[in-house]
């Protein structure tokens, strides 16, 4: 259990930053400067800027990177050292990343087992973009046990108590 309260506490400040203009977030595309207000409201010691950003969320270090002329944008979060792997726990990644990882996933990149979220950048909402960083925080914390982005799932996933009582205490989404 105690591995999904770092998860809890990303999941309260990313919720609780879905305030942000919907409207305005709705009728704009997603750029760098939209991005990164987001992320000071989410980590206000946040570092970086115009495509790169170093972020804490609930003890753990996240980048987000971007690049408005591909129109892409990826967060990450290094997981472990990449050289160590055994198949069977690559076996085992990638199935989380049909199933339980939902739209996080697991990848390997210079020799690092990353957590990963990444989707166009002018189409990304406020709320994806939170939601992603949610995720991505989740699937890291869950490496080596339910490999779960603890996101939305099919039926009674463990952010479905925490969101309840979220909507409950009446904090918009």
């Amino acid at each position: 259990m105690m591995l999904f309260c770092p998860f809890r506490l990303a999941v309260a400040v990313i919720l609780a930053s879905l305030t942000l203009a919907a409207a305005q977030a709705a009728e704009s595309p997603m750029n760098n400067e939209r991005l990164g207000a987001l992320i000071q409201r989410v980590d206000e010691n946040a570092e970086g800027g115009a495509g790169f950003w170093r972020a804490t969320i609930a003890g753990r270090t996240i980048t987000v990177i971007t690049d408005e002329n591909a129109d892409r944008m990826r967060i990450i979060s290094p997981v472990a050292r990449a050289d160590n792997l055994d198949p069977a726990l690559m076996f085992r990644m990638l199935q989380a990343n049909f199933d339980t990882a939902l739209d996080a996933r697991y990848s390997v990149a210079k020799g690092v087992l990353w957590s990963l979220y990444l989707h166009p950048l002018a189409a990304l909402s406020d709320e994806q973009f939170l939601a992603g960083i949610g995720q991505v925080v989740n699937l890291a914390a869950s490496y080596g046990s339910t490999y779960s982005s603890g996101g939305l799932s099919f039926g009674g996933g463990d952010s479905s108590d925490l969101i309840q009582e979220l909507l409950d205490k009446g904090l918009s989404i």
